[in-house]
């Protein structure tokens, strides 16, 4: 059991890379809060943790709204006592839109999930972290924090906010005992692509990335991103600390 005894929030947890790590996380003996806006979904991971013997509680909320961010990390203090691990996971895709096409709306929502989410959350958890002497935070970032040839602008700014946050969190609180590191995604099998309408893509946009696309040696499942998180979440990763780690199968190697 690598997390046992510790408690856990997961964002974006009813699909993807959210509910394997949800799932993960509980089999390896981490209390788990399941954070997501889609209520069916939420319920259906809840389920399947607790049919598998897990302890979760499911957490209905919009990670753009502080509010709910901070409702979400006072449900595992106010369930388990203590929050260990926090895994800013929730994410929305843009529609590859570049500057000069972009609109107030697409770049709002896709900040505020993306990149305002993950602040609010982590501002609510390090003062509860520190209580306890520390814990992890993982976030999931994307090859297109790091280059500029994945997606439109609205993603890949907000992708590159992540990477910042998780340096400066890192350091910031190293001496405190709380770590932050993220996780660098490429290709993976989740369906983000139904947070938008593929009707509104930017064709033009759309055709630049897919000559980066082309170089693709391989895509992942979303286990194989929990099973990263889950080693982040663990004490075997005790002193890995503001690490951006590619999940790529090497495609940021091209």
């Amino acid at each position: 059991m690598r997390l046992d005894g510790k408690v856990a929030v997961v964002t974006g947890a009813g699909s993807g890379m959210g509910r394997a790590m949800a799932n993960l996380f509980a089999a390896e003996g981490a209390k788990v809060v399941a954070a997501e806006w889609n209520e069916a979904t939420l319920g259906e991971v809840v389920d399947e943790v607790k049919a598998a013997g897990g302890e979760i509680v499911g957490v209905q909320g919009d990670v753009s709204n502080p509010e709910d961010c901070k409702r979400i990390i006072d449900a595992a203090t106010g369930s388990f006592g203590r929050l260990d691990v926090l895994c800013n996971n929730a994410g929305v895709m843009d529609l590859n839109a570049g500057v000069a096409e972009m609109d107030d709306g697409t770049w709002g929502r896709v900040l505020g999930i993306n990149l305002n989410g993950p602040m609010y959350l982590t501002r609510a958890a390090v003062p509860v972290m520190k209580q306890t002497g520390g814990g992890s935070i993982i976030n999931t970032a994307s090859v297109a924090g790091v280059g500029g040839g994945a997606a439109g602008c609205a993603y890949t700014v907000s992708k590159h906010g992540v990477i910042g946050l998780t340096k400066n969190t890192a350091f910031r609180y190293a001496q405190e005992g709380i770590r932050c590191n993220a996780i660098v995604a490429g290709a993976v099998e989740t369906n983000i692509m139904q947070s938008v309408d593929p009707s509104k893509f930017d064709q033009a946009g759309l055709a630049r990335s897919q000559t980066w696309y082309a170089a693709i040696p391989g895509q992942l499942k979303a286990t194989d991103i929990a099973s990263l998180a889950l080693f982040l979440a663990s004490d075997e990763s005790l002193m890995i600390n503001g690490a951006c780690i590619p999940a790529d199968a090497g495609w940021t190697s091209a």
